[in-house]
């Protein structure tokens, strides 16, 4: 398992907010709902992302945008375009002034907006969840990331576009999925593209004393790993395998471990019921004491106190 699977694979998308919009001009949605990451695709015509603070930038057909929150931003079809729509928290959309418009403006299932032809068609999808793993991605990324058609594969949008207005049993799952697809083809496209600021952990993939090293961290993270024991694995001395594990990836092999195993505790307390003890073993500590230690240590709060801030939270 590499990196970017290993951050994906446990906050999946789990009945994610998924919306075809209709929309023809002029019109204006003002974003609001902290989201923590959002998947924007235009299908059809042109929209402006405008961030709060940043440049506007212009989406055209098969361009995607992903968004990461708690950032407000606005999507119109043109800059000068004040907003009509506000899209608040739970996915409660309203006027400027409060009056609901979910029902008034829904034309279907998974679709809305306000024309049943739309000159702009989107297809957004919304994830909610705040696992930690999700925490470790969305700090590689800028608050917007826009990829033009011809730099990614979205032939998916195709697919997801057949799908979005289906109703049938087991529907819901099949999106979300989609979702995680479409997310992992276009941060690999981002990641790849010429003078990308890729983060270190993905480009040492590639890395042939790094990019293993990694991939048996990320494999059996509750092994008990020493610098020693990784270097042997993958063939060089100790002192070459921190020297290049630091330079590429910005922290020593075994500080990596202990954030890796941190997050993916962080992500069992929040999405689980198992034990303490349980996480502990899990993850790579040999008792609830020694995860208790380390997770407030690094965190400033316990395993207990940090699940039931995530049950406040819920």
């Amino acid at each position: 398992m590499d990196a970017l699977t290993d951050l994906l694979d446990g906050p999946r998308a789990r009945g994610a907010f998924m919306l075809r919009a209709m929309l023809d001009p002029p019109w204006s949605l003002r974003i609001e709902d902290e989201a923590p990451l959002c998947l924007m695709a235009v299908v059809k015509g042109e929209a402006w992302v405008i961030p709060d603070g940043g440049d506007a930038l212009r989406l055209g057909a098969g361009d995607i945008a992903i968004t990461s929150g708690p950032g407000h931003y606005t999507v119109a079809d043109d800059r000068g375009t004040p907003p009509q729509v506000v899209i608040h928290p739970g996915d409660r959309c309203t006027t400027l002034y409060g009056e609901p418009l979910r029902e008034k403006m829904a034309l279907g299932v998974r679709t809305w907006g306000n024309s049943a032809e739309g000159e702009s068609v989107l297809l957004i999808g919304t994830y909610h969840m705040r696992g930690e793993i999700t925490q470790r991605l969305l700090a590689a990324l800028p608050p917007l990331v826009v990829l033009p058609s011809d730099a990614w594969d979205n032939t998916l949008l195709t697919f997801l576009g057949q799908e979005i207005g289906k109703d049938d049993p087991g529907q819901e799952a099949v999106l979300d999925r989609l979702l995680d697809l479409l997310l992992i083809s276009s941060l690999r496209a981002w990641f790849d593209r010429p003078g990308a600021n890729a983060p270190g952990w993905y480009r040492a993939h590639g890395d042939p004393v790094v990019g293993p090293a990694l991939q048996l961290l990320h494999d059996d993270m509750a092994h008990p790993w020493t610098v020693a024991s990784l270097a042997a694995k993958t063939g060089v001395s100790r002192a070459a395998l921190a020297q290049r594990f630091g330079k590429l990836v910005g922290e020593p092999p075994m500080a990596y471990l202990t954030g890796l195993r941190l997050a993916q505790a962080a992500d069992m307390l929040r999405e689980t019921d198992s034990t303490l003890e349980a996480v502990a073993r899990k993850v790579g500590y040999s008792s609830a004491f020694a995860l208790s230690t380390a997770f407030k240590r690094v965190r400033g709060l316990s395993p207990q106190e940090y699940r039931a801030r995530g049950s406040l939270e819920s």
